[in-house]
């Protein structure tokens, strides 16, 4: 559907700016558990403290690996659904620095409609790209060596977060400029907007960061939202390991005593 915007109105805005302490969790506990002096992984059996259950090494990163991938699909679906940046205010993306001088100037006119309607179509565009990040998660998974794990596992709390972010940002960004660029074509004030840019030429690099390269902005923001998601998502893994939807899950949270 397409958005009405009235481009001369747009096109005037434009030209004025130019002239102007938790409890840690399991993986604390798993951490106790294989030590910091051990030289390897799979050389150390891990025990519960309620439980005589014996945890091999394997065991323990495949429910590593489990737990993660949970919290990355939970960040992918909360994102990746008509509101799920555009409702989130820790991760709803803003105008671009450079605009935002014309989104006053529009309020002031009473023509608000147009920046809130501009601004929704930049985040329905980040909704549109996050679903592709759930293949490119699980392969990173898959690639998950026993030293990505240790390091993991005696991390500070964002830990997996930096790992996925090494080995995905990359990826990400390639997958989800050509949805945003898309998106933000069919979307009627962000096509407008973009012609004008064009238009304008090399003094659009007056409007400052973001304002001249509208899809870079945009897919720059999804992806350091997503990560801020999924940081939350590790967060709660660590305090709170409630997902036991699997006999691993259970058998290693159980035997830790969670």
């Amino acid at each position: 559907m397409r958005i009405p915007i009235s481009p001369t109105l747009l096109a005037a805005a434009l030209l004025c700016l130019m002239a102007s302490g938790a409890h840690a969790g399991w993986l604390e506990d798993l951490k106790k558990k294989i030590g910091d002096t051990a030289p390897a992984l799979a050389a150390t059996p891990v025990t519960g403290p309620t439980s005589s259950v014996v945890l091999s090494d394997d065991e323990v990163v495949r429910a590593l690996k489990e737990a993660l991938t949970r919290g990355t699909q939970q960040a992918v679906t909360n994102l990746g659904r008509d509101g799920g940046f555009l409702n989130n205010p820790d991760v709803k993306i803003p105008l671009p620095d450079g605009l935002k001088r014309v989104e006053k100037l529009l309020h002031s006119v009473g023509q608000e409609k147009y920046a809130d309607q501009f601004a929704a179509t930049l985040n329905h565009a980040a909704e549109k790209a996050v679903p592709e990040a759930a293949i490119i998660f699980t392969d990173s998974l898959s690639r998950m060596s026993l030293a990505d794990a240790k390091s993991i596992l005696r991390g500070p709390d964002d830990a997996a977060t930096q790992y996925f972010r090494k080995s995905s940002e990359a990826r990400l960004k390639e997958r989800f400029l050509p949805i945003v660029q898309v998106a933000t074509d069919q979307a009627g004030v962000t096509s407008a907007y973009k012609q004008l840019m064009q238009k304008a030429g090399a003094s659009a690099r007056f409007l400052g960061a973001g304002a001249g390269d509208l899809d870079g902005y945009v897919e720059a923001q999804a992806v350091d939202g997503l990560f801020r998601m999924i940081a939350a998502e590790e967060k709660r893994i660590r305090q709170e390991p409630a997902a036991r939807g699997t006999d691993l899950l259970k058998k290693v949270f159980g035997a830790l005593g969670k």
